[in-house]
């Protein structure tokens, strides 16, 4: 049946949403396609849900030849099984939780390993039963500290989320080559650019764990890719470990002055005037105060060293300490340890000695992979208004660790040496993981074998955000007038507009319109009778259906405009060929 216009609910606006920070995101509001309920929380309205629906069924269409089989399972969900994997506390408060009347804790699903791991376990007993791969699409909630950029970022969003199950390490490497294909042909269906990389499984858990990023500018993640092939999130991102070199023979530490010196770049202006030598902060070492909370709740310090060239990265520093969550050294903790020499702090020992003196902050110090034996450095003396020269890692300081937090540069070396890096803006649309039996163990899902014995399955899990990819082929398809939707996911596969005041526009209009419909197309009329062509042609670039036919002037001689909005193209054409022109 042809969708008209006059009877669809639909309401354009004029002016930009006042909250609307991308694109996409003023656009989706404009042309009615969502409407905001609360702060990254949106109600999906006809067009919008035609949109995503046809996203939705790319998606199962290649879900299907990948073999996977659709369940669906509410969002509602109890606490046990999240508990049982450590989840109900690792999301922090990233989880919305809840109680029902009777006291009982739930949770907002912001993933559903769990009950998918237990839906197995219910059924499913024999090797003979595996592999298996099963998917939903459903909404998923997470309570994002600061939700933006529409669709982009939500606390609301809808991910497709396929589990695969094996009882074989090869079995998982099989399923998950599967799934990664099937994601491939989804993202060239949908005309979507994407660089796989390696990333961080997180909160997941796992080994394997690669992201399908689309490149963009307003891309929350930053990836490193290499001319050689190599490709990383800069979570996963792993430094390139120098040759430690060698010790003797170099000059003893020594502690100098240094009055108002509490930065990098204060510490290297002083000691190119008063020491020899030209310095720079690649040769200070810098060190960072950070406060962890555990799961429990304890609050614990830690020191990190770097080289003073190279900034933390927040995402790194994230990853680097999970579970716990991380933040700056409050002037609380300083006060609390005053070993700790704000602008001064050095480096010490696991047993506690630098440079001779013992220190008892008890505080864990690690470093960054650079700082290896033998290199030498100008850093802090745990004094104030001193710091120290010529000290050398693995002589005069050791660690407890090695971390990566230190921001990566462009030029970097890859990890796996196909030559150096460069750095690009992405967003996440894709991620596939190889979460083997973390999730199977705790939840004691296992089968038996072909000897009759019982083994752990392990998994796989393979997440597409559905409406952050409905955003980002919203943000890539546009003009300064409205939407441009691609073919293969527009709401309707022809606009017809009546844009003359007479009879005739209107009669060859609707008949043109049932015609395109028996063809096969999907068509929306727009036969408002009293709106101006204006307004008419405002709201079908706004709307962005690519194809618009218009009915105006020429409908006494039974000739129509063919209007492609991706190409610009405009053709009078007889009213008899849009039908061949359209299906072509």
């Amino acid at each position: 049946m042809v969708t008209r216009l006059s009877h669809f609910f639909l309401r354009t606006l004029r002016e930009d949403p006042a909250d609307a920070e991308v694109t996409s995101h003023r656009l989706l509001v404009r042309a009615g396609y969502i409407r905001r309920q609360a702060p990254g929380v949106f109600a999906w309205l006809p067009l919008g849900l035609r949109v995503k629906a046809k996203i939705e069924q790319i998606i199962r269409d290649e879900m299907g030849a990948a073999g996977a089989y659709e369940v669906h399972f509410p969002a509602l969900l109890p606490r046990e099984p999240y508990e049982v994997t450590g989840r109900w506390e690792e999301y922090g408060d990233a989880l919305f939780r809840l109680q029902d009347r009777k006291g009982a804790d739930y949770l907002l699903a912001p993933t559903h390993e769990e009950v998918f791991t237990l839906l197995v376990k219910d059924l499913y007993s024999s090797y003979k039963d595996l592999p298996l791969t099963i998917y939903q699409i459903q909404d998923k909630y997470r309570d994002e500290a600061r939700p933006r950029a529409g669709l982009l970022r939500g606390r609301e969003f809808t991910m497709k989320d396929a589990y695969s199950f094996d009882y074989t390490d090869a079995g998982l490497d099989a399923s998950y080559q599967a799934q990664r294909d099937a994601y491939e042909r989804i993202f060239q269906r949908l005309g979507l650019e994407y660089v796989i990389v390696q990333a961080d499984a997180g909160a997941m858990g796992g080994s394997r764990s690669e992201e399908f990023l689309h490149p963009t500018p307003v891309g929350e993640d930053t990836f490193v890719r290499s001319a050689g092939g190599y490709a990383a999130n800069v979570e996963a991102f792993t430094t390139v470990v120098p040759d430690a070199l060698p010790i003797e023979g170099l000059p003893e530490p020594v502690i100098f002055d240094s009055p108002e010196t509490p930065t990098i770049a204060t510490l290297v202006e002083h000691v190119n005037t008063h020491l020899d030598g030209e310095y720079t902060a690649a040769d200070t070492l810098k060190n960072v105060v950070f406060a962890l909370t555990h799961l429990d709740g304890t609050r614990e310090l830690v020191v990190v060293g770097l080289p003073g060239d190279r900034d933390v990265d927040d995402k790194r520093v994230e990853v680097a300490f999970a579970p716990a969550s991380v933040e700056p050294a409050t002037e609380a903790d300083f006060a609390a340890n005053p070993l700790l020499v704000k602008g001064y702090i050095g480096p010490w020992s696991p047993t506690g000695a630098i440079l001779g003196e013992e220190s008892a902050t008890g505080i864990r110090y690690v470093l960054d992979p650079r700082v290896v034996d033998g290199t030498s450095w100008i850093t802090g003396a745990n004094i104030d208004q001193k710091h120290v020269h010529s000290l050398v890692a693995g002589r005069d300081f050791a660690a407890d660790g090695f971390v990566e937090v230190a921001s990566v540069r462009e030029g970097d070396p890859a990890p796996d040496g196909s030559g150096p890096v460069s750095l690009a803006r992405g967003m996440e649309i894709g991620h596939v993981f190889q979460l083997g039996r973390k999730y199977a163990d705790a939840l004691g899902l296992k089968v038996l074998d072909e000897n009759g014995k019982l083994v752990t399955v392990t998994m796989g899990s393979y997440g597409i955000g559905v409406t952050r990819i409905l955003a980002i082929i919203a943000e890539l398809n546009n003009d300064d007038r409205g939407l441009i939707w691609p073919t293969s996911v527009a709401p309707f596969d022809v606009h017809v507009v009546a844009a003359g005041r007479d009879a005739a526009a209107f009669e060859l209009a609707a008949s043109l319109s049932a015609e395109l419909e028996t063809a096969g197309l999907d068509v929306l009329y727009d036969d408002r009778p009293k709106v101006s062509p204006g307004v008419k042609f405002g709201d079908a670039e706004l709307i962005g259906v690519p194809r618009i036919v218009i009915v105006g002037r020429g409908a006494a001689e039974g000739m129509v405009e063919v209007w492609d909005r991706r190409t610009g193209e405009r053709e009078t054409v007889p009213a008899g060929d849009v039908r061949g022109i359209l299906t072509a």
